[in-house]
């Protein structure tokens, strides 16, 4: 096939799409272009369909790779590309939801799509192609898809709205949202804000679909000129007769009898009992069957392939047709809530939330700025200061499973409720600590992202963490009919309310506006209308919440767990870190060796010094200030004699500094010989008489009773005659007889102090 290429203008940039160069044996792929940035979508579907497969085999996989932004990965001993970054987790994700429900979920041939990032650049984010790519490749391709759709990114600077914005327009925004669908219709939602309200964030979504149309009709180009004949469709998916006529009776005693197994005897308020009246509508299909003379094996396939539709039908029927839930509540009502804090006794902070059967128990860690998480990706290297980490074990439903490493769902669910936090957090510089939060998830029921985003305010709250307002999260769902005619929104979705033609539309805030969303739905997209509806109800839900919350700890704890460690956190001049740490270190390390803290010391100057041990932290907080302190006249402190001269002595002063004693300052009289009254280590009083250009001290040790002890009997008085000492600062100025100034020391004033005697 030769190269076709098309190209239109999109929010002030050319975006370009070509197919038939690259990768030709895949079923299709694209190769797409927004500024550098540049991916390569394929999608591969298999011949035949999978024996046995009673779910629709898609997977999505988004591919970066380091050479796209010039970087060789930071390993010495590996450099290839191994195990995704969360980022590229969370991008496949993404696609994935947009994508998923346009296909025709009958179909069981796999289905793989996988998006390769080429090339990067800095200002066109390609995660943002990536979508745009699939739904490309997928349109032109000869599967059963009801695309295409587009997607966009919009953020929010100084209360105007920017589409596609640049790494510098991200870095200023308050909101960072990402949409994807038709002209009409939104299919899925992700995003991240500081408490943007519904209003305003409704209005973004409903002017991205305005911006996505030039994408559209691109795509709507390419798919009328290539899209293989609609023969090829069916391919893999032809019934038998004999199993079109099991698949009808089947068909028709599920339409007969399952209303009855969920609406017979309301309420059914425990997940474990709806599952078994799944289990018995399977059991008295199978019967039927059998007793109709059809074979145990086809008996099986058809339980298998109609009998859990048909109940997430029947909910769906109960709700549209008589408002009825199958757990007897209303459409608006939220679950029984429980919230509690204090949980577990040595941990720095706890949270357990419970909403109906979903529980999660999130616990706070606090360290120091040195645990902060380095990241490496096509952005190069960061830091990341928050970090919540989400589990979810087998047991938590039921189940028994192999327990590996956290799954896409894993890190999707974790990046969401840690989204919904980020913006309530305290800044670094008032609250110097690393926070991780891991949220347990102990049972599932329903949305255990928005409990663990309640479960993290709650363990933040507990721990001390200064966050500015407290988040709560609630999951809407929906029944509607396949062409979307008619819909009714539902408060706090679970289990089998979440079934074809639903939606989880996850939204999380404050009292005062939206910090994140999460959009899957199992429709052609939701008109925005809906949206509307829904953003209005979760609003609702969310403060039922917050006020549950609230009673149980109305405000972060005024101090943190006695177990936490204490940071104390100060800034210096950037151009003096060097003195603190000292050659190779050597000044840094003696402080935490001489304390046991740990010091960390940024690049703008911010020192954080941390530790359990309160005045351990003190004493190396004053050991750093005594470092840079700025020395002044009139200042007095207590020394120990470092080295005795014939004019003086050199005297310690904070901070590995010293200043030198002229010998006509080291009493109310004439003293002879410094070392008639003073001896090495000796610790004495003094006060700054005068400090230098060059930082060198002169010190004197008149008039300070503390020294009164040294001067008893005029000590070292010297009798008549001798040369005069006065006049001289003794830096030097005696003939060859003063201190030779020190050289390639760290330390600022003073004298080589020679060897130590």
């Amino acid at each position: 096939m030769a190269e076709k290429k098309y190209s239109c203008e999109w929010v002030g940039r050319q975006l370009s799409i070509s197919t038939g160069k690259l990768a030709q044996q895949a079923t299709a792929s694209v190769t797409v272009r927004y500024g550098d940035t540049v991916i390569l979508a394929t999608v591969v579907q298999s011949k035949e369909a999978r024996e046995g497969m009673n779910f629709f085999p898609l997977t999505v996989g988004y591919e970066e790779k380091f050479y796209a932004a010039g970087i060789i990965k930071g390993s010495r001993w590996i450099k290839r590309e191994g195990r995704p970054s969360d980022g590229a987790v969370l991008a496949g994700r993404m696609v994935d939801r947009a994508i998923r429900p346009l296909f025709n979920e009958k179909d069981r041939r796999e289905i793989q799509v996988i998006m390769t990032v080429l090339s990067v650049d800095e200002d066109n984010d390609p995660e943002i192609v990536s979508l745009i790519a699939a739904s490309a490749v997928l349109a032109i391709s000869n599967i059963d898809w009801k695309g295409p759709i587009a997607g966009i990114k919009v953020g929010r600077v100084e209360n105007k709205l920017v589409f596609n914005p640049t790494r510098e327009q991200e870095e200023i925004s308050d909101l960072d949202l990402t949409v994807a669908g038709f002209k009409d219709r939104i299919i899925m939602l992700e995003s991240g804000a500081n408490e943007i309200s519904e209003e305003d964030m409704f209005k973004a979504m409903d002017d991205s679909l305005k911006q996505m149309k030039p994408i559209l009709t691109l795509i709507e180009q390419m798919q009328k000129e290539l899209k293989p004949t609609v023969a090829a469709l069916a391919q893999g998916n032809e019934l038998s007769e004999e199993e079109k006529a099991v698949f009808a009776k089947a068909q028709s005693w599920l339409k007969e009898n399952t209303d009855k197994y969920f609406f017979g005897k309301l309420p059914i308020e425990l997940k474990a009992e709806r599952k078994a009246q799944v289990l018995n509508v399977k059991n008295e299909l199978k019967k039927y069957l059998l007793g109709e003379s059809i074979e145990e094996a086809m008996a099986k396939k058809a339980v298998s392939e109609f009998a859990e539709a048909a109940c997430e039908e029947a909910v769906t029927r109960g709700i549209l047709e008589r408002d009825q839930r199958v757990d007897g509540r209303k459409l608006d009502e939220i679950r029984p809530l429980l919230a509690e804090v204090a949980i577990l006794p040595r941990t720095h902070g706890s949270g357990l939330f419970m909403r109906g059967e979903t529980q999660v128990l999130s616990i706070v860690t606090l360290g120091s700025p040195g645990d902060e998480q380095m990241l490496e990706d096509l952005d190069g290297k960061s830091t990341k200061r928050y970090m919540h980490h989400y589990n979810f074990p087998p047991y938590s439903v039921g189940e028994v499973k192999q327990m590996f490493g956290p799954s896409r769902r894993d890190i999707g669910h974790g990046a969401l409720a840690e989204k919904a936090i980020k913006p309530v957090l305290p800044k670094e510089e008032d609250f110097p600590y690393t926070v991780r939060v891991v949220s347990e998830v102990l049972g599932s029921n329903g949305s255990s992202s928005m409990g663990a985003t309640c479960g993290s305010t709650l363990s933040l709250m507990d721990a001390g963490v200064p966050i500015k307002k407290p988040v709560a999260g609630i999951a809407m769902g929906l029944a509607s009919t396949p062409d979307m005619k008619q819909w009714k929104i539902l408060t706090d979705l679970q289990d089998l309310e979440d079934g074809a033609g639903g939606m989880d539309f996850k939204v999380t805030g404050t009292a005062d506006g939206i910090t994140a969303i999460q959009l899957d739905t199992k429709t052609i997209g939701l008109s925005m209308d809906l949206v509307k509806g829904t953003l209005l109800r979760a609003k609702t839900a969310r403060a039922e919440i917050l006020a549950v919350m609230t009673k149980t700890i109305p405000q972060p704890r005024p101090e943190l767990s006695q177990y936490a460690p204490r940071i104390l956190a100060f800034k210096i001049d950037p151009e003096r870190i060097g003195e603190v740490i000292g050659p190779g270190g050597k000044v840094i390390n003696g402080i935490i060796k001489e304390t046991g803290v740990t010091i960390d010391i940024s690049d703008d100057g911010l020192v954080s010094i941390c530790s359990l041990d309160a005045e351990a932290s003190e004493k190396a907080a004053q050991m750093v200030k005594d470092i840079i302190r700025e020395f002044k006249a009139g200042e007095e402190f207590v020394g120990k004699v470092m080295r005795i001269m014939d004019f003086g002595v050199i005297v310690s002063l904070p901070g590995n500094n010293d200043g030198m004693v002229h010998v006509s300052e080291m009493a109310p009289y004439r003293v002879g010989q410094p070392g008639d009254i003073l001896n090495m280590n000796d610790e004495v009083a003094v006060r700054i008489k005068e400090v230098e250009e060059k930082g060198r001290i002169s010190l004197t040790m008149k008039g300070l009773p503390q020294n009164q002890k040294y001067w008893e009997g005029e000590k070292g008085k010297e009798e008549g005659g001798g040369f005069s000492r006065g006049g001289g600062s003794g830096f030097g100025d005696r003939g060859g007889r003063g201190g030779r100034p020190r050289q390639n020391d760290n330390r600022r004033g003073g004298f080589d102090r020679g060897p130590r005697r």
